[in-house]
């Protein structure tokens, strides 16, 4: 095979990987986990049922995967989004409310990714989740932490918290409070990262996720 072919091929596997990914994400949101199948996520995708395996061990590894890779992205964009800046306590409030913000706006999806952590498979380490905790640590790291190692298992456990209260079915709490914590907590004031302005609830968001799963133009392969 040759370098180029090579190249297509990878590229090919990466998008095939990143629609499951989007898909997972979009059917869980939409149906929940149980009611959600690798057929239902494949189908959605555009791929071959049996493709989902060569990617991922099973279900409850895809759709954790999956809500890590728009964790990471949404945080992402949060913290690098105009005006861009350096300074720490403004990138931590950022930092949190992108993850209270997903609770808010994705609870269905949120509430059934807590709940797997739950289950006895426990924690999956992924490339998503990766980056999602070398972002947070980051943010920690820029929020003038002296000990970085072990503010970021704390921040991590605090959003955790934060978000499991507000996705609890019948007894959730709003954003607002949970947000004063946090922000009391860090010493950041109200006005810094995005303010909630009203108080949403249910996950009825209907916003496209495509650019946390971009697959870019369609490859080529010139190498025929």
């Amino acid at each position: 095979m040759s370098p180029r072919s090579a190249a297509v091929n990878e590229e090919l596997r990466r998008r095939s990987r990143e629609r499951l990914l989007q898909a997972a994400v979009e059917l869980v949101g939409e149906r929940g986990y149980d009611a959600t199948t690798l057929g239902d996520i494949a189908d959605r995708a555009g791929s071959a049922r049996g493709l989902v395996s060569y990617y991922f061990p099973g279900k409850r590894q895809l759709v954790q995967s999956a809500v890590h890779r728009l964790m990471h992205r949404t945080l992402e964009e949060a913290l690098e989004r105009e005006p861009r800046t350096e300074d720490g306590r403004e990138r931590m409030a950022r930092a949190i409310d992108a993850i209270l913000g997903l609770a808010r706006d994705r609870t269905v999806l949120m509430r059934q990714h807590m709940a797997g952590l739950l289950q006895a498979e426990g924690f999956v380490r992924c490339p998503e989740q990766q980056r999602l905790a070398e972002l947070l640590s980051d943010t920690v790291a820029r929020h003038a932490s002296s000990e970085a190692a072990t503010d970021y298992p704390m921040l991590r456990a605090q959003l955790m918290g934060a978000v499991y209260a507000m996705v609890l079915p019948n007894v959730g709490m709003p954003i607002t409070p949970l947000r004063a914590e946090l922000f009391r907590r860090y010493g950041l004031d109200w006005e810094m990262g995005s303010p909630p302005d009203a108080e949403t609830s249910g996950g009825e968001c209907q916003r496209d996720l495509s650019r946390f799963f971009a697959t870019g133009s369609p490859v080529v392969d010139q190498s025929k």
